[in-house]
Order: C-alpha cells, then sequence, then structure tokens
C-alpha cells in the first residue's frame, strides 16, 4: 500500500482509480492533515463505467471515536467496495489524523477534503455516508451552503464544500439536535467532552484527542441541515434498539427534509457501523444505485 500526500487543492497523487488501495494525507481548509485511503471497487466499476456504479465513489464517515483503521469501519469500506470505490478516512483528532475533535463543527472540512479528493481521482459522482458524528457531518456537509453558517472556531470563512456537493448522502443513527443528553449513553459521552477528565480518558483510553472550547457559535443543527439538502437524495437510516438516540430523532430528520429523504426503521439494529452488520451495509450500497 503506497502513501502519498497531497493539499485540498492540490495535484492528483493516485495513479489511477482502478490500481490497488493506496493512502493520501489531505490537507483540510484550515490546515488540519487528514490521514485517508483509496480503494478501488472489487465490481469492477471504474470512474469511467457506465451502470448504476459507473463513476461512483463512496466517502464513508465515521463515528465518534472511530478511525479509518478501526475494524467496524473496514468492514463498511469492503461491503460498499462491491459497488463503488470507496474512500474512508479518520476525523481529525482521530486515529492517525492531526488536530483535535470538535464532535461534529469542523469535521465537515475533514469531509469536504475526503470528497474533494475523490473527485480528484476522477469520480463523476460522489455520495457521502456517515455513522453517528459522522452522519451529522454530512447532513451539514449536503445543506445548501448559501444557507449554511461559515467561520466556526477560527476556521477560514470562505465556505466548507470546495470539494464540491454530494450527489446522494445517507445519515446512520444520526442524531437530529445537538446537546441531547436523553439516554445514558449520551450523558457519558457529554462527560467525556465537557470535563478535562473525561478528555484525559478520550485521549488515553479511546485514542481520540478532543478541543477542550465550546462550540462558539453553535453550528447550523443536523435538523436544519437536513431541511437544506433538497433536491440531493437522502436516506436516513436507523435502529429501533439505538441506546444513544430514540427514534424521534431519524422522524425529525426525515420530516425537516421532505421528499428528498427516504426513512428506513430497522428491526433490531443498535447504533453505528459498529452494530451495522454486512446486509444492511449491502442494502445501502444497493440503494446508492438506485437514485
Amino acid at each position: 500500500m503506497e502513501s502519498v500526500s497531497e493539499s485540498l487543492n492540490g495535484p492528483l497523487c493516485v495513479s489511477s482509480i482502478t490500481s490497488g488501495a493506496r493512502r493520501a494525507v489531505l490537507l483540510t481548509e484550515d490546515g488540519v492533515r487528514i490521514e485517508a485511503e483509496h480503494r478501488p471497487s472489487d465490481g469492477g466499476t471504474s470512474g469511467t463505467g457506465d451502470g448504476p456504479y459507473g463513476g461512483c465513489a463512496i466517502v464513508v464517515a465515521h463515528g465518534f471515536t472511530g478511525a479509518l483503521e478501526r475494524p467496524a469501519i473496514r468492514r463498511a469500506a469492503e461491503v460498499f467496495a462491491e459497488f463503488a470505490g470507496v474512500i474512508t478516512f479518520s476525523f481529525r483528532g482521530h486515529g492517525g489524523s492531526g488536530g483535535r475533535s470538535t464532535v461534529g463543527d469542523l469535521e465537515v472540512l475533514d469531509l469536504d477534503a475526503a470528497v474533494g479528493w475523490a473527485r480528484r481521482l476522477g469520480y463523476r459522482r460522489v455520495v457521502t455516508v456517515g455513522f453517528s458524528m459522522g452522519g451529522s457531518v454530512v447532513l451539514r456537509h449536503a445543506a445548501r451552503p448559501a444557507q449554511a453558517p461559515e467561520g466556526r472556531m477560527g476556521a477560514p470563512t470562505g465556505g466548507y464544500r470546495l470539494g464540491g456537493a454530494p450527489d446522494a448522502v445517507v445519515a446512520v443513527s444520526a442524531p437530529a439536535r445537538w446537546y441531547y443528553r436523553g439516554t445514558a449513553p449520551m450523558r457519558r459521552l457529554h462527560w467525556v467532552v465537557t470535563r478535562p477528565t473525561g478528555r484525559l480518558v478520550s485521549r488515553l483510553g479511546l485514542g481520540t484527542r478532543i478541543h477542550p472550547h465550546e462550540w462558539n457559535p453553535v453550528p447550523l443543527s443536523p435538523i436544519e441541515s437536513a431541511a437544506l439538502i433538497a433536491p440531493t437524495p437522502l436516506l436516513i437510516v436507523h435502529g429501533d434498539r439505538d441506546a444513544y438516540f430514540p427514534l424521534d430523532h431519524p422522524h425529525s430528520l426525515a420530516g425537516a427534509a421532505g421528499d428528498a429523504a427516504e426513512l428506513w426503521i430497522e428491526p433490531g439494529f443498535g447504533h453505528a457501523e459498529n452494530a451495522a452488520d454486512d446486509a444492511l451495509l449491502r442494502r445501502v450500497g444497493a440503494w446508492l444505485g438506485t437514485v
């Protein structure tokens, strides 16, 4: 596996989208180095191919404390590669990426860098699939930029869709609202994020480095973002056994998105990439070939 490096707007560093998996280090709009990996499709499609998946890449956005090396993301990439090329990456503060996590705020710049890389690799169609925190990020990234506030926590004010708008969006186990504390797992997560001791536990125990400052200003919420995504196709996937976010979250997102959204409530499904089995991932991959 060859390692390469490029800036957000730099030259193409991967020779062919039909070659083997390649690593890259991407530079976000605000200067954070993000580790990323490109895996060509195992199904024989390419950036110039025909059919429902021809020229398609799936960009996968993991949940909080995830990373491209985590087994659940590796497994998702393997399944999605049956349908299309796959880009995985680690959000800032996670894995081998630089910076510190802002838990869904500046992460939109990380996703945008990955989408931009997929475009520069030659993919004509780029779709985003996000899990949990990553689900909130793909919703915010897909919101029409004219309506989406910019300039968060010192980020550049030039916007955050230099990589271009996605052609379809899938949000799995995503929250609808910020600051939700209605379940025990979310109360524990807020302790990790907001307390110095919690951030130390996160860094040493979970391998996730969290920014110590509060959001200023508060980012556009997932439910506000969902209302701005049309006409881009949107799939919202949620489990009826999700211990983090109850079913009012996906229903609220779908209601805000209106006709642009399709909602799947999955019996027996828990939370995010760790609970998503191969069958569900394949159904998501199949859906992406229909929109």
